[in-house]
């Protein structure tokens, strides 16, 4: 009798212990992905918290909450602690509402580059604008040669506008060291961890994001944050104008001789100074001294342009710029393809 009296016990203890844990329900202040896992890495049906709406609270770990999607499939989802609490700490450092920038429509990079601050009302991380820039663009065929597994070069092809032109990698507050300006422990942690996908999102209005996809290919794997947490939050404007800025940069770069010596030479060994024998005849004589090259296993793999600031013409950003010496002199500009 005695030990089915024990048996019993040893069944109904645990039941006891689990009905007298509390049912938590807490409000989302944040649209967010709700992932299937802690990584980050798979969200079936693309699923988001709905700013408002009540979810149950299931688990709380290293940052993120386990909660559950009521309706789905796999109800239960990973997403990050600022997705239920961003609001209250927004509420009790600053008592003004969030202005949200303004949508731009232009299609045209350039003129989105000088109109992109107009309304635009989110605060700059850094106070003062750097006056030396280092404008790095990727050619995307050499990159993925060593790159084969990012979804950016699983998908490319020849049709692709990073298949013949160049690409943004950043644009780099100088000197170096100059990053991470008040962007917190926790962002800069996942950043440097290399948790691009879990970094805050950016605050891009829907001509720049769509722009910034096509001439940042990276943009696939968060790139583009990673780029605004570790530099942009550097340079002194707010995350549409430090975009607008690169891009129209960047256009400008790949109109000139430069991008048409590019496309004309694929598959080709090419020397550095012809390649700023051509960046001058687009920018002036001595320009070419502000142009230096990167390359890997015989593959040109950047151009890096170093600038000054407060311009929007190349040309004359050039003439602020630095002029140092190159890491390499030739290199082989790749082909579409592995």
């Amino acid at each position: 009798m005695n030990k089915i009296i024990t048996s019993s016990l040893i069944v109904l203890l645990p039941l006891v212990a689990m009905a007298k844990k509390p049912v938590v329900y807490e409000k989302a202040t944040k649209v967010c992905p709700a992932y299937n896992n802690m990584k980050h890495t798979t969200n079936a049906n693309n699923i988001k918290l709905e700013v408002g709406k009540e979810y149950r609270i299931l688990q709380k770990s290293k940052g993120q909450i386990l909660t559950l999607v009521e309706g789905e499939r796999i109800a239960q989802r990973w997403v990050d602690e600022a997705c239920f609490s961003e609001m209250k700490i927004a509420e009790k450092s600053s008592p003004s509402k969030k202005v949200i920038a303004d949508k731009k429509t232009s299609s045209d990079t350039k003129a989105l580059a000088s109109k992109s601050t107009e309304g635009d009302k989110y605060p700059a991380f850094s106070k003062s604008k750097s006056k030396q820039n280092l404008l790095a663009l990727s050619w995307q065929n050499a990159f993925c040669q060593t790159h084969q597994y990012k979804k950016e070069c699983k998908s490319m092809t020849k049709k692709d506008f990073a298949a013949s032109h160049f690409v943004l990698h950043g644009l780099w507050p100088q000197p170096r060291n100059n990053q991470y300006c008040n962007v917190s422990k926790k962002e800069v942690g996942k950043d440097k961890n290399k948790q691009w996908n879990r970094l805050e999102n950016l605050d891009l209005n829907k001509t720049v994001r769509s722009e910034l996809a096509v001439l940042m290919p990276g943009y696939s794997s968060n790139l583009h944050k990673h780029e605004w947490v570790k530099h942009g939050s550097c340079y002194g404007t707010t995350e549409n104008a430090y975009y607008a800025d690169a891009m129209n940069m960047l256009t400008q770069f790949n109109d000139s001789e430069v991008g048409a010596f590019f496309e004309k030479n694929i598959a080709k060994v090419v020397y550095l100074k012809d390649i700023r024998s051509e960046f001058e005849k687009s920018f002036g004589k001595g320009s070419g001294d502000h142009l230096t090259m990167n390359c890997k296993k015989g593959l040109i793999t950047e151009l890096w342009v170093h600038l000054g600031s407060d311009e929007e013409n190349l040309k004359a950003l050039l003439k602020k710029g630095e002029t140092p010496k190159s890491r390499c002199v030739k290199g082989r500009i790749d082909a579409v393809g592995f």
